[in-house]
């Protein structure tokens, strides 16, 4: 069950979980906050932690408030799109054929018949972008399996609002946000690793940090990297789309 903390204008989600220590995270992209803590605690208790961080949850909702955010994309000819880090511009050809995406040095090339309006044009980009993570995304759980001692048995690609990935350690499965196809390859390796040492380690603990630290020692700079790129401006009405968190 869910409850709330109200503290001035912020509202804190409060749940409670099997867990040791109590986590407070904002997420964008409208600062939403949210208080992780164990079962046995207090709301009293949790009020009092949430209310010692009020400045640092003010300083995080006002990074997000300024953090740069993508223009919403229109899918036309000379527009500005990103793949694993590089700045691409559109060119849109129609043609009577089945429709295709390829690169061609600086520029994207969407090819779609006569008459199909944005929403078709961005369907068929997000499948391009889900074909290119289901090539790169196997090889990378591969090499991490190895190096973790782990075995992931299936992953997922979905648009998230709230997360770069997610991991259900119980049946071994990992989601990666969709949106991960645009930023550097690296950043990308980060998060799948991440949420394969959730796999060991299933909460955000002292072990946790610990692992990260022996097996990507850079997951901090990656994290913060990831953290500063631009948000996405897209919006998504279809039941099974979430869009970006922190992990």
């Amino acid at each position: 069950m869910t409850e709330e903390i109200r503290l001035g204008s912020i509202s804190i989600a409060v749940t409670r979980k099997n867990i040791k220590n109590v986590h407070l995270s904002v997420y964008p992209p409208d600062g939403r906050v949210k208080l992780a803590a164990p079962v046995s605690t207090r709301l009293e208790v949790a009020r009092a932690y949430a209310a010692s961080k009020l400045s640092w949850i003010r300083e995080q909702q006002q990074k997000l408030q300024n953090q740069a955010r993508e223009t919403p994309r229109q899918y036309i000819g000379r527009e500005s799109h990103y793949l694993w880090g590089r700045r691409y511009l559109m060119k849109v050809v129609y043609k009577d054929e089945k429709p295709s995406v390829k690169l061609d040095h600086k520029r994207i090339i969407l090819c779609v018949r006569p008459g199909f309006d944005k929403a078709k044009r961005a369907e068929i980009i997000h499948a391009w972008h889900r074909s290119l993570l289901h090539k790169t995304v196997p090889q990378l759980i591969n090499k991490w399996e190895q190096k973790l001692g782990v075995s992931v048995s299936g992953y997922f690609l979905q648009r998230m609002k709230t997360k770069w990935g997610s991991c259900n350690h119980r049946v071994g499965h990992i989601r990666l946000n969709t949106e991960l196809v645009k930023k550097p390859k690296d950043l990308l390796e980060y998060v799948i690793v991440h949420e394969m040492v959730h796999l060991v380690e299933p909460t955000h603990s002292d072990h946790f940090t610990a692992l990260m630290d022996k097996y990507y020692p850079s997951w901090r700079e990656a994290r913060e990297e990831l953290n500063e790129l631009p948000l996405v401006a897209e919006e998504w009405n279809h039941k099974r789309d979430f869009i970006c968190t922190r992990l």
